[in-house]
């Protein structure tokens, strides 16, 4: 296969994974219009660091750093944009006491700092600890504890 541009490898980049995007950006803002500012913000960073990705990690681990980080400084810039957002959709469709069971887990989801927040994104998309601990830069174990204190603080705000 032909070596690809830049421009090229950015683009198959942000297609192939745009799941994680998608994600993140929806986890760190609570309307449209922040979510288009994030979504740009977070793809202009992948751009700039781009050059300097290394390869030691995979690509999708690279891209939830970058996009983790971008996300966390966009809501130091806007704290009250910093909320989970369920699809409305999924959520009308679901049986009455599931769709109490969500909101109930997205409003304890709200009250979650950014670390833990992130931690608990990675975790429930099925991220092993050490692809988490090479994303937040923190020990494998620390995430085990991060991940335990997190669920014992989600139940204790849950009635499950």
């Amino acid at each position: 296969m032909p070596d690809l541009s830049l421009s090229e490898t950015y683009l198959r980049m942000l297609k192939e994974h745009e799941g994680i995007l998608y994600t993140i950006c929806s986890l760190y803002t609570n309307s449209r219009e922040d979510y288009e500012d994030l979504y740009q913000e977070v793809a202009y960073q992948l751009w700039k660091a781009l050059p300097g990705f290394s390869g030691k990690s995979k690509i999708s681990t690279w891209m939830y750093k970058v996009a983790l980080f971008t996300s966390f400084t966009h809501i130091r810039k806007k704290p009250k944009a910093a909320f989970l957002n369920f699809d409305e959709q999924s959520l009308e469709s679901a049986e009455p006491v599931k769709q109490d069971k969500w909101i109930q887990l997205e409003k304890a989801l709200k009250q979650l700092n950014d670390p833990d927040r992130a931690v608990m994104l990675l975790y429930l998309e099925g991220k092993s600890y050490k692809e988490m601990a090479e994303i937040l830069d923190i020990t494998e174990s620390n995430v085990g504890v991060r991940i335990n204190r997190i669920k014992s603080k989600l139940k204790r705000m849950i009635d499950f």
